[in-house]
């Protein structure tokens, strides 16, 4: 099968801490991902929401709009208004030829707050996964209306980030949601990708490959950080260079098609993200390779 190679911006300019990478103008960004070789990108905060803007800028350099994060607050709306909210960013993605659309669900979200702790995270009772996996099959028939699959992003400090918590989504949801597979989600939550892959590859609609220093993310599980402490304190980083086991992973996915998306966020005034840029599609083209055609 095949599959894409992307990158998300957020290599170069946090989305959380706008301040983190501020300096670092669009053109910039595009340009070194273009120069790393990947095939196209993920929406980030400084990118134009409207199509006619958009296209001619990736255009300039070569690169495909991959998808974009949506904000969902279901547990706090019902399918129809959560559809009317989403339906300027599903005819954005739509509009720009993707396939995808990264639904993940905020309300009570902690991990955009840099003074909140981890164990502060929302978290679902047994008796409400039926009524939130419900809005969401409602709100996955809409974006498949749009020619999109809604791919579940699981996210530390949110609602859906233990494996317990994403077995408990996709059981309450119906086919038409698909499983965003974050591979350093998975592991910072405890979860193992691996079986994550195995279990649910045939509703995997999208895979963001993040790997994992595993000190400072011990860190930061043992003090009760926050997310964004991990964040700044290099606990992310490009496949290839941490702890997780890609080859593994890949190989509980040999029917996926798609795109693999570097997704590592860090300090770019300490990790230079272009060289970073060029380590990650490096390393995740050879893993790939490994089980899959590339496109």
């Amino acid at each position: 099968m095949s599959i894409s190679l992307g990158i998300n911006p957020i290599t170069w300019s946090n989305d959380d801490l706008q301040y983190v990478g501020a300096d670092i103008s669009l053109q910039t960004c595009l340009a070194q991902t273009a120069a790393a070789g990947f095939d196209g990108i993920e929406l980030g905060h400084k990118f134009p929401r409207d199509a006619e803007q958009l296209r001619p800028l990736l255009d300039e350099h070569g690169l495909a709009l991959v998808s974009g994060w949506y904000s969902g607050r279901l547990l706090t709306r019902d399918a129809a208004s959560e559809a009317d909210a989403m339906k300027k960013h599903a005819s954005l993605l739509a509009a720009m030829g993707c396939e995808v659309l990264i639904f993940a669900e905020v309300t009570g979200c902690i991990h955009s707050d840099i003074d909140a702790r981890l164990s502060q995270r929302p978290e679902l009772a047994a008796g409400d996964w039926r009524q939130f996996g419900e809005r969401m099959s409602e709100v996955a028939r809409v974006a498949a209306d749009y020619g999109l699959k809604l791919s579940y992003h699981h996210h530390m400090g949110t609602v859906v980030q233990s494996a317990a918590d994403i077995d408990a989504l996709m059981q309450a949801t119906s086919d038409d949601v698909y499983l965003l597979l974050d591979t350093g989600h998975a592991f910072f939550a405890g979860a193992d990708p691996v079986q994550l892959a195995a279990s649910y590859a045939d509703r995997i609609g999208h895979l963001h490959c993040k790997d994992i220093r595993e000190l400072p993310m011990r860190r930061c599980l043992n003090r009760d950080g926050s997310f964004l402490d991990a964040v700044l304190d290099g606990a992310f980083t490009v496949p290839g260079d941490g702890c997780i086991d890609f080859p593994a992973v890949l190989a509980e996915l040999r029917d996926y098609s798609g795109w693999a998306v570097v997704e590592a966020e860090q300090d770019p005034s300490i990790a230079p993200p272009a060289r970073y840029a060029r380590l990650g599609h490096d390393n995740l083209r050879a893993l790939v390779r490994a089980e899959h055609d590339l496109v």
